[in-house]
């Protein structure tokens, strides 16, 4: 590693000590080539600050199932960031708050199923009730916050 990238390494991490915040914004994301909402949810994801990567897989299943998704939490793409796996049309600045204070042995977050009004999902003012969830290895699931309930 040359001087200067060792330097810029040790200057982001001084940083990140110094505020106490090193948030990760870039996400790879594994989508079907053919989903719209999930182009849509991308470039929320970019208008909100991540680098977004996209990976293209005509069949979703083995990927959710490589990452741990159980099927009710599945929806139609998938991300991760570091170790951590988001499921859905999960509104940026959960995700934020998320990396920002993950909860203890969590795995991730989920927004199952495609709900109307979610991010990628909109459609004119129409908005259904939804969760994001927040799950872990052991199966365990609970609420992370809630729209429109």
């Amino acid at each position: 590693m040359s001087n200067s990238k060792r330097t810029l390494r040790l200057t982001a991490l001084s940083f990140a000590m110094v505020t106490g915040s090193a948030f990760a914004t870039d996400i790879l994301t594994y989508k079907s080539p053919y989903c719209g909402c999930c182009k849509d949810w991308v470039k929320h994801m970019e208008e909100a600050g991540f680098n977004v990567t996209v990976e293209e897989h005509t069949n979703m299943n083995p990927i959710k199932q490589k990452l741990g998704v159980s099927p009710e939490l599945a929806s139609c793409h998938t991300a991760v960031v570091g170790e951590y796996v988001f499921e859905g049309h999960i509104p940026a600045e959960d995700i934020k708050a998320f990396l920002e204070n993950p909860p203890k042995n969590a795995k991730g977050l989920a927004v199952p199923g495609m709900p109307v009004g979610s991010p990628g999902m909109e459609y004119g003012d129409k908005k259904d009730p939804y969760h994001v969830y927040v799950y872990n290895e052991k199966g365990q699931v609970y609420s992370f916050r809630s729209y429109n309930m």
